[in-house]
């Protein structure tokens, strides 16, 4: 039977580059996205153009009720769900912690914590098999930030892929003789759009030099340790990272 992945902040960047890579795999995809309707929508006729099952749907994983509404739409549309990728993300203007007001904070930890974790609860509520479900693999999307701190920048956001993480590790453990894996991956410095929502759309040029391989990387190189942990080729692997990061 054909399998079925969600992909949260699935329009854009490394979420969009899942998107495609799960759909020349075979999976039927659901992107789920915030705001940008164009985007969305290019994804999915990108992959039912070359004949797979595609569906998007706007939804703010920060809210419980549409991230009820948007896994009872999946229920709805294709009947089974096989995989969630927790991608959704979202980061502020650089600023040191002291200039950082609540509110920013807030939403950071709304969208990076509090998302994932009621995506994995509903994933989990589907996938287990103590709830009769089939079983199924969980991928977090965290950053290598969560390692190296983001001093100057983002610390916030750095604090919340840590917290990403820890939901990582208690999570593949909690559900692990219910047939769901749980694994991270952490990307580095990646081109994408999200540097730009910074302030900083040049942010990779200025510290590829100080990753080991000496470039950025590439959100399609993401996508393939993504769909790998999500793959047969990872069933004895779970609570575990890939640093995707070039080195740095």
């Amino acid at each position: 039977m054909t399998k079925t992945i969600l992909i949260t902040g699935g329009g854009r960047g490394i979420g969009a580059a899942c998107a495609r890579l799960a759909a020349q795999q075979g999976y039927q995809v659901c992107i789920n996205y915030r705001s940008d309707d164009a985007a969305a929508s290019g994804i999915v006729d990108a992959i039912e153009a070359a004949g797979g099952a595609a569906l998007a749907i706007r939804a703010d994983v920060a809210q419980e009720r549409e991230v009820e509404r948007m896994f009872a739409q999946v229920d709805a549309r294709f009947g089974r769900l096989d995989a969630l990728v927790n991608n959704a993300g979202v980061l502020a203007r650089q600023m040191r912690v002291e200039q950082m007001d609540a509110a920013r904070i807030e939403r950071i930890l709304a969208t990076n914590v509090l998302g994932p974790i009621l995506c994995a609860r509903e994933a989990v509520r589907r996938m287990s098999t103590r709830h009769g479900g089939q079983g199924g693999a969980i991928v977090n999307v965290s950053s290598r930030a969560a390692v190296l701190g983001s001093a100057g920048e983002y610390v916030d956001y750095a604090a919340s892929k840590a917290a990403l993480d820890v939901l990582t590790i208690g999570l593949s453990k909690e559900v692990a003789g219910e047939g769901i894996r749980v694994n991270g991956v952490r990307p580095g410095l990646i081109h994408t759009e999200m540097h730009a929502d910074g302030g900083e759309p040049g942010r990779v040029e200025r510290l590829q030099s100080s990753v080991p391989l000496g470039r950025g990387g590439e959100p399609e190189e993401v996508a393939q340790a993504v769909l790998w942990l999500l793959s047969d080729a990872a069933s004895y692997t779970t609570g575990s990272f890939i640093d995707v990061s070039g080195g740095r």
